[in-house]
């Protein structure tokens, strides 16, 4: 028996077979707002709950404010006085906690010392309503614990000071590569030279699976194999691990990592519950989570293949064409965990290595600052690649980098030892033990190779026509032939 694969979104509904689940796995995109994070921990999570730094939250009420609006972020209304309300609540109660406590120790060596009946008696009667205001103290900070964690997990990070403020069209342009852009051509539609050339067939995946998924064929399906190969070893070359990734996780993985739950496949009936993922970033990170690494390893640098699935490929009219906006590719992605002093030299040098990949395709590109309104939940900055995509009359995504500082490791639990030279203060010993030795990490993720986005430029900058305007070929470049798997009539390598 099939799993059914569903997708609802509003008035529209597709359905597809999908035998790769167990029995009785329905996959189901929720469009429901964020859960009490709390209670999705008790139920499903194999991770501590995050970690994050109320006192810094609470010391900069304002800044998060004002961050969050740059950012566009939908926060509740008083989400922020509610922090700092409740957070100075967590401080008392767990002060009080801690009397309570310390009192009560104090009764217990009395009692075990005396020798008078009576005494213990009296300490006896002191103890019992002792316990039970500590059992309420305990519950009152457990309830107000999880509405403080709950409330902050809405906050998105910080944000770099140099991002450009603003919508998408605020980018600043930091560079751009390769030929001059070829003028803007219909002829040069990807699905329309594609068709020519027997490279796609979207009608047959419409009738299989539904709208925004697709057959790669002939020389498609072979230069999808070549640019991911192409991707990893340049990758590799740059000091890169080689990561096969799950392509299945948990919900509570996802989640933590700030994956919107709007472009998100559940697969509903599984316990603990499990989601397709929407990149590798997300088992990448995951691999890497609860872990504390020895001083002086990392960053620890990987490039992971996987596939992406994205319930929201419907959802932007004219994007939708074609192989532009799909609910299901391949993605080369590279993730590195670093020291939290070495995350924008680790961001800078994902940003070097997506440049030599893009230049060996020789096929127009840039590379943007991306402004505040695109940064998401957890990039603190963002680079965005965009390449010249002459059938769509228009430059497209092909790739980014973020910086997502310690937004994802605290949440993780990613942390490392500093040595004696980063702490904070060597002549004074710290009172908080190991706490005092460790940090938490920071992550940087990156596309290496979108597949289907790469093969639209590929295809609609690299169309051959003849003399009476006929497509009659694709010139593709020399990179790639070396991953090449088979002869071909319709491609010359430049």
């Amino acid at each position: 028996m099939s799993a059914s694969l569903r997708w609802t979104a509003s008035k529209w509904r597709s359905r597809c077979l999908c035998s790769v689940f167990q029995p009785a796995h329905r996959l189901t995109q929720k469009s429901q707002g964020r859960r009490s994070y709390s209670k999705a921990i008790s139920d499903t999570a194999v991770l501590p709950k995050p970690r994050l730094d109320y006192n810094a939250i609470s010391e900069s009420i304002a800044y998060k404010s004002h961050n969050a609006f740059n950012r566009k972020y939908p926060l509740p209304v008083g989400a922020l006085k509610s922090i700092a309300r409740t957070h100075a609540e967590q401080k008392e109660l767990s002060s009080q906690l801690s009397m309570k406590r310390h009192l009560r120790s104090t009764l217990g060596d009395r009692i075990r010392i005396t020798k008078d009946s009576a005494e213990k008696q009296t300490l006896l009667g002191e103890l019992r309503p002792l316990r039970q205001n500590i059992t309420r103290l305990e519950e009152s900070l457990a309830t107000v614990e999880e509405t403080l964690l709950n409330l902050s997990l809405q906050l998105p990070n910080d944000t770099h000071p140099d991002a450009p403020i603003g919508p998408e069209d605020a980018a600043t342009i930091l560079s751009t590569h390769g030929p001059p852009p070829i003028p803007s051509s219909a002829e040069r539609d990807h699905t329309e030279v594609g068709r020519a050339l027997g490279l796609f067939d979207f009608e047959s995946a419409a009738v299989v699976t539904g709208s925004s998924w697709y057959y790669l064929l002939g020389e498609a399906a072979l230069l999808e194999s070549a640019l991911t190969n192409y991707a990893i070893s340049v990758a590799l070359k740059h000091g890169f691990k080689f990561v096969m990734t799950p392509d299945i996780v948990r919900e509570d993985i996802a989640s933590r990592l700030g994956s919107p739950t709007s472009q998100t496949y559940f697969i509903t009936d599984s316990h603990p519950e499990l989601v397709l993922s929407g990149t590798a970033e997300i088992p990448l990170a995951g691999m890497f989570a609860n872990r504390i690494f020895p001083e002086n390893t990392l960053p620890m640098k990987v490039v992971g293949l996987g596939r992406a699935f994205r319930a929201e490929a419907g959802s932007r009219g004219a994007d939708t064409r074609g192989l532009y906006r799909v609910h299901q590719f391949t993605k080369v992605e590279l993730f590195a965990v670093c020291e939290d002093d070495d995350s924008e030299r680790t961001m800078e040098e994902f940003r070097r290595v997506q440049t030599e990949i893009l230049r060996g395709l020789r096929i127009p590109f840039r590379v943007l600052d991306m402004p505040t309104e695109e940064l998401g939940a957890s990039a603190f900055r963002k680079y965005d690649m965009e390449a010249w995509m002459p059938g769509r009359g228009r430059w497209g995504e092909i790739s980014s980098t973020s910086n997502c500082t310690d937004y994802q490791a605290r949440r993780l639990h990613i942390r490392y030892r500093r040595g004696a030279a980063h702490q904070p203060s060597a002549s004074k010993p710290s009172t908080h033990g190991l706490q005092s030795v460790t940090a938490f990490a920071h992550t940087v993720n990156g596309t290496a190779a979108a597949i289907p986005r790469l093969i639209l430029a590929l295809v609609e900058n690299g169309a051959r026509f003849n003399e009476e305007g006929k497509v009659v070929g694709l010139d593709l470049p020399s990179a790639l032939k070396t991953y090449w798997l088979a002869p071909s009539s319709i491609v010359r390598w430049l």
